[in-house]
């Protein structure tokens, strides 16, 4: 993960771009060590039906994205590709002539990426480009359609939404950013005509998908420390957000549940997290910065459980699928935690390196793509 200050660039030691190799914000001197993988009964097991090779993400948090019979994938180099969702055989390969640092996203019949010098390229399922648009600064991440309307967020803290029909703008949304501020690809969530976003500096807001007004803005954390660096309690992963709540976490900070309409606060508690979260029925799971996961109950924000076990392996977004929760690591393990309690069911090793994207559901299984551009198909017995 980068720091990005006005006119300079600074590594900061939270993930390391090596996908064999432990996490660099395993320990300041490099003396804490990942935790080793232990041996447990398998509950539950992971079966591969297909995987495909895209490309390599590079530093990017690139995600596939599905229809209705194909998955689409691409390259940080800007290969775009589309494969058969039953068989993971390609259909075909574009190159986009762009490097991209954001997607895939899209919906409505388009497949949209966006670039690292701000290009957001939008092609038909059949590989046809149907626009091209334009932002202010490299594209970290690209919605699904809503609405008629693409969202992209852009390094410089600015959410764009543009017309899904032609890619030009309908609205800008922009706000001021402390001096520090940590590169991430955090995206929005959607729910009734409205994106949730979080922001630097441990802000979340709620942005109208037709015009881009404010609806309202809140503080997930505040932040707390003496220099910029302990300072820094941005929102670095997507929020999630269900008809009762909209729930943020941040890096140095907190996790906190709001009501969706106003904003009004439901509960927080000190949990910080640069990975993302996922909200399903009673329960909220997450993974904590330093690799714990947790099941919390959404309602008052209460442990149900928690599995330290995958101490410092830089788990990813969880995803609750059928009785498991499946995270992945920096090795490319790919983790099954029992729903009910925590305790580990399943495990897999795939080809390719670190699993940072989150898991997909996708036809009684998981999709699921490596940084090394592995897609996989799995089930789930």
């Amino acid at each position: 993960m980068k720091l990005l200050r006005p006119g300079l660039l600074i590594l900061l030691a939270l993930g390391g771009c090596s996908s064999d190799a432990p996490p660099e914000w395993a320990g300041k001197s490099g003396n804490v060590e990942p935790a080793k993988l232990v041996e447990f009964a398998e509950a539950a097991r992971f079966e591969v039906r297909w995987h495909s090779d895209i490309g390599d993400s590079g530093a990017n948090l690139l995600q596939p994205a599905l229809t209705g019979d194909a998955v689409y994938g691409v390259s940080f180099e800007g290969r775009l590709t589309r494969l058969d969702r039953n068989t993971g055989k390609q259909v075909w390969r574009i190159d986009s002539g762009i490097a991209v640092s954001g997607g895939v996203g899209g919906g409505d019949g388009l497949v949209i990426i966006g670039g690292d010098k701000g290009d957001v390229l939008a092609y038909d399922e059949n590989g046809k480009l149907r626009w091209k648009g334009k932002v202010s600064s490299e594209v970290l991440s690209v919605s699904k359609v809503a609405d008629g309307v693409v969202m992209v967020r852009s390094g410089d803290g600015r959410i764009a939404g543009l017309n899904a029909a032609d890619g030009k703008r309908l609205w800008l949304h922009e706000r001021s950013t402390p001096a520090l501020v940590v590169r991430s690809h955090a995206g929005v969530a959607v729910q009734r005509g409205v994106a949730y976003a979080g922001f630097a500096a441990g802000k979340l807001g709620a942005v109208s998908i037709k015009d881009g007004s404010v609806l309202w803005e809140t503080m997930v954390s505040q932040p707390r420390g003496n220099t910029e660096l302990e300072r820094i309690s941005d929102i670095t992963s997507d929020p999630v957000v269900d008809d009762e709540q909209v729930c943020a976490v941040s890096f140095q900070g907190r996790v906190a549940c709001f009501e969706p309409a106003q904003g009004s606060p439901i509960w927080n508690r000190d949990i910080s997290s640069d990975k993302g979260m996922m909200l399903l029925r009673k329960y909220l799971y997450l993974s904590d910065a330093k690799g714990s996961v947790y099941a919390l109950d959404k309602t008052t924000g209460s442990t149900s459980w928690k599995n330290s076990q995958l101490f410092m392996r830089d788990t990813g977004t969880p995803y609750a699928a059928d009785n498991i929760v499946v995270v992945g690591d920096f090795e490319g393990y790919l983790h099954g935690l029992s729903r009910e309690d925590g305790s580990l069911a399943a495990r897999i090793k795939l080809e390719g390196g670190a699993i940072k994207a989150a898991p997909l559901q996708m036809d009684n299984g998981l999709l699921v793509q490596t940084r090394g551009g592995e897609i996989y198909s799995l089930s789930i017995k």
